[in-house]
Formats: structure tokens, sequence, C-alpha cells
């Protein structure tokens, strides 16, 4: 060991010179819970069925600018559970996020907003859906599935793509 700075190889430093932004920067500013819908319409019964129900479910993203240069993005959920078309349970969630944004090119805005921002959402929205799936009753409670948004944002952007080409000219 010694006392002796390195020394200088020439070699520079590595990241990006210093002012310079580092990519994609997100601060999530709040969470919140805008509207929480739990049905279990044949209480107590439903309860004590067996068997493994059929699961609907229903995904939505939805984002909009503030005039305060900050994002709303709002992630819809509706699961529904029936067991030999009796329904079990319905819950939907609207959880949404005010998100900070900087570093990312104004093309990349719509996808960012819809696939990064509910990806961060998410966990904490399938942990309500799981606690009132519990609250009401149900034991396990139920658990979504990780969900993969890149894949429902293209799927979603192939099927407007697919729409557009199909309406006749003349027709909006």
């Amino acid at each position: 060991m010694t006392d002796q700075p390195p020394a200088d190889t020439g070699a520079t430093p590595e990241g990006p010179p210093q002012g310079t932004p580092m990519g994609p920067q997100m601060r999530v500013l709040v969470q919140y819970v805008r509207d929480l819908s739990f049905e279990n319409p044949r209480a107590p019964d439903s309860l004590r069925i067996d068997g493994k129900p059929a699961i609907d479910m229903a995904v939505e993203m939805n984002a909009r600018g503030r005039r305060d240069d900050l994002y709303e993005v709002e992630l819809k959920l509706s699961v529904g559970a029936t067991v030999e078309n009796q329904p079990m349970f319905q819950i939907e969630l609207v959880y949404g996020g005010v998100f900070q944004i900087a570093g990312v090119a104004e093309a990349d805005m719509e996808p960012f907003l819809l696939i990064e921002c509910p990806r961060y959402l998410f966990p904490f929205a399938r942990e309500i859906i799981s606690r009132a799936s519990a609250d009401g009753g149900f034991y396990p409670p139920f658990q979504l599935d990780p969900l993969d948004f890149a894949g429902i944002y293209n799927a979603r952007k192939a099927q407007a793509a697919q729409l557009d080409q199909t309406t006749p000219a003349g027709e909006a």
C-alpha cells in the first residue's frame, strides 16, 4: 500500500460529461386510488363454491399531460370471477400516479407514459386487488399475474393502425 495517487493513464472517466442528462428520468410525485369497487353478489354462498373460477380481466392505460409539465397516468383493471356461470366477485380499480418526466424525446413520450409508468404502478394496484379479494372473504386472495405492458401497448397500436386502414376514405 502506498500513499501516492494513482497515475494518470490518459483514459477518460466513464459516463456522460458533467451537466449532461443520463437518459430518461422519472419521478413519481403521488399515487392514488381514483375508484375501487368490489362486488360479491352471492355472498356468503359464493365463498363456499368448489372449483376453479373462470377469470375475465380487462386492462386499460390512460395518460395525459397537465399544465404544470407533469403527467397523470391511470391504470384501470377489471377482474371478474365466475364458477359455472355464477358470479363470485367483480373488482374494478382505477389506480393512478402523477409523474415528472425528463430526458424523453417527444416521439418516445407516449410509449414511455403507457408502458413504463403503468409498469411502475402495477405492483401497487396488484396488492390493492389482492387485499380487496381477501377482505371479501376469498382465500387464497386473488393474485394478478404480471402484465406485459409493452405487449399490450404494441397490440393496441397495431389494432388502431388496422382500424385506420379499414376505414373507407371520407369516413371518420
